[in-house]
């Protein structure tokens, strides 16, 4: 089927990018809040800000997708 499609319409994506950080490698009040965690997940924005850390990889696309973003992990 060819049917043309004109992507110039199309609303851009507030991409956003999931990826786990070691609690070892945070500044120590950090540490101190991620109560015996040894991964936390970070949420940035596509220039590197980041937006939101978080205790568990599900609760930080769930957060990104309630605020109107499109989560993609990071490996």
């Amino acid at each position: 089927m060819n049917t043309n499609y004109d992507f110039g319409q199309t609303v851009p994506l507030n991409i956003v990018y999931v990826k786990p950080v070691a609690v070892a490698d945070l500044p120590e009040e950090i540490r101190d809040q991620a109560h015996g965690a040894e991964t936390l997940y970070a949420v940035h924005r596509e220039d590197g800000e980041q937006l939101a850390l978080v205790a568990d990889r599900k609760l930080a696309f769930v957060l990104a997708r309630q605020h109107d973003m499109a989560p993609v992990a990071v490996h």
